[in-house]
């Protein structure tokens, strides 16, 4: 289990993962180990093997093959990530000055509704189980305190997402919706 973050002082209610400044993945558990992350960090970050590819995402959401498997890439801001399952929502935080507030904020925008973005509405198919990490680790070596295991059924999901603001509740609200 990822280990808990600090802010304030206070302990955080939720798991967040981070990124060292990349995309963050969501990456089915059955393919985790053919992801290589950044093999080699020699020459341009277009040349350092899986993580290029997910750095070449433009926006807040794409997809990217594993193997025979799909990725989803978690673009723009190297923002921590969370997910709330309810929502079946991945809550970005770009900014806020408490957990619960954002969560709240979060909560609030997705039951009032959200304008989600027309450029990044994405379908993606996943066979069960996904992990949230840092695109540039190798799925086969994890860190063992910054990733999530989701567990999610298996099928087709439209994904899209939006930036929100709630106050002083700045967020990246990434959605998935199970394709019928």
């Amino acid at each position: 289990m990822p280990g808990k973050i600090t802010t304030g002082g206070r302990s955080l209610q939720y798991t967040w993962v981070s990124s060292a400044g990349g995309p963050l993945l969501v990456a089915p558990q059955s393919a985790l180990s053919l992801w290589s992350g950044a093999d080699s960090t020699d020459g341009p970050v277009e040349s350092w093997e899986d993580y290029g590819r997910a750095c070449a995402i433009d926006g807040y959401v794409g997809v990217v093959a594993i193997g025979q498997r799909q990725a989803l890439v978690l673009g723009d801001e190297p923002a921590m990530t969370t997910y709330l399952s309810s929502e079946r929502l991945f809550l970005r935080w770009a900014a806020a000055y408490e957990e619960d507030d954002l969560v709240s904020a979060a909560r609030r925008a997705v039951r009032d509704g959200v304008d989600w973005d027309a450029d990044d509405d994405v379908r993606w198919v996943v066979d069960g189980p996904v992990v949230l990490f840092d695109s540039a680790w190798p799925g086969a070596e994890l860190e063992p305190n910054n990733h999530l295991v989701i567990n999610l059924c298996p099928g087709e999901y439209r994904v899209r997402a939006t930036y929100s603001a709630d106050g002083d509740n700045w967020m990246v609200l990434v959605q998935l919706q199970p394709v019928s």
